[in-house]
């Protein structure tokens, strides 16, 4: 297993359906399994099978569907739960056991009402009964993100003891700061006898804005495993964005790792889980948003007119998205309108393109966006000639 190598956990079939509103059901959960598999992730995280018969079913009809990713079905650290997810994977050709509980002093406290000590037995013993069902389990120590270091490494030394295979650190309210998070698995590294035996894995909330900053931040201080989702769906404000993680080791050789996603599926794998679940993507979504290559400023049309890499950090053909986009508006400047012009048929000489842009501007600034038609329309009052119908 190469150290540089980063396996993509995706999460959209389970903490992304978390959404309200967003239920699927079996049939569209096939289909976007089916096309994480054409993806390349390395890990689906199929559903939750004891939350309802639906799920099972889910979780049971992608095991039988997907051949080389491996299938993953959470639980609680609970006897029932683990083996009701057991049974949900005994189709998987690959199948993992997701099992955990709260270790921040806020959920031993008030949401489970126990004891440090109780916490590591419970962890322990879920490991342990997932271990006779499937030799790949998954840990996860909720709310990770505010427990405390020591303590943090103390349950994950005896997981690692009781059998998990990878240990997920979540920040699971989306509090840390990126460097509060890298310092935590580098502590984990550091500090927990037998880390080596299993892969540290980010999990990541997105409720200030920091989820893929801190897996990164993971990353880069030795997790091997990052839990995300398509369009960062998920709880509240979402995940881990897969799109942002896979970009960020693609355009930064630096970080020295990489993954085995086909970065060119992920334009139309995001629509297609915006249309089924849907959720719109934000315009402005790195990586994936409507917006994400286009260009309005006359300044940033003018660069990216002379050299796409002036204001592209990312060819958008590497992420199956068509071309740049010129979009027109009243901060438009004259190349953007000769570039435009010459897509739709009419190369602009200097005298004619100084007629069109005072008549443009006109039009610009009393509408959003300036379109071809509107363009037609303009270059037509200014008698301009088209030198043809497919110029």
């Amino acid at each position: 297993m190469p150290d540089t190598q980063i396996f993509i956990f995706d999460t959209t079939l389970r903490d992304g359906e978390q959404v309200p509103g967003c239920k699927l059901n079996t049939t569209e959960k096939l289909i976007i399994a089916k096309e994480l598999e054409r993806l390349g992730v390395d890990v689906i995280e199929a559903g939750f099978p004891i939350s309802s018969p639906g799920d099972f079913k889910s979780v049971t009809e992608i095991c039988k569907l997907v051949n080389e990713p491996v299938v993953c079905g959470l639980s609680r650290a609970v006897e029932k739960d683990i083996k009701v997810a057991a049974e949900a994977l005994v189709h998987a050709k690959r199948p993992r056991i997701h099992t955990g509980i709260g270790t921040s002093e806020s959920h031993i406290r008030f949401k489970l009402q126990t004891t440090p000590e109780k916490i590591i037995e419970r962890a322990v013993a879920a490991v342990a009964y997932a271990k006779r069902f499937v030799e790949d389990v998954e840990f996860y120590a909720e709310d990770a993100g505010r427990t405390d270091n020591v303590f943090l490494a103390r349950v994950i030394e005896a997981v690692i003891k009781a059998g998990a295979t990878v240990l997920n650190i979540p920040d699971t309210t989306g509090y840390c700061l990126p460097h509060e998070y890298g310092e935590k698995i580098k502590f984990l590294k550091e500090n927990v006898k037998g880390i080596d035996k299993a892969i540290i894995s980010t999990h990541c909330h997105n409720d200030l804005g920091l989820a893929t900053a801190n897996s990164i931040a993971g990353l880069q201080n030795g997790a091997r495993q990052v839990e995300c989702t398509i369009n960062g769906i998920g709880e509240r404000a979402g995940n881990t964005s897969l799109e942002e993680v896979v970009m960020i080791i693609k355009q930064h050789p630096g970080l020295e790792l990489y993954n085995r996603i086909n970065s060119k599926l992920l334009c139309p794998l995001s629509d297609m889980v915006s249309e089924k679940m849907g959720v719109v993507v934000q315009p402005n979504k790195a990586i994936v948003g409507a917006n994400a290559f286009a260009h309005s400023s006359g300044i940033h049309q003018d660069g990216v007119i002379k050299k796409r890499e002036t204001y592209e950090i990312i060819d958008p053909k590497d992420v199956g998205a068509d071309q740049s986009k010129i979009v027109l508006t009243a901060r438009s400047g004259r190349a953007a309108i000769a570039y435009r012009a010459k897509e739709i048929g009419y190369n602009l000489t200097k005298l004619e393109l100084d007629r069109v842009y005072s008549n443009f501007l006109l039009v610009a600034d009393n509408k959003k966006e300036v379109n071809d038609q509107d363009l037609f329309v303009i270059l037509k009052e200014q008698n301009v000639q088209g030198v043809s119908a497919t110029a």
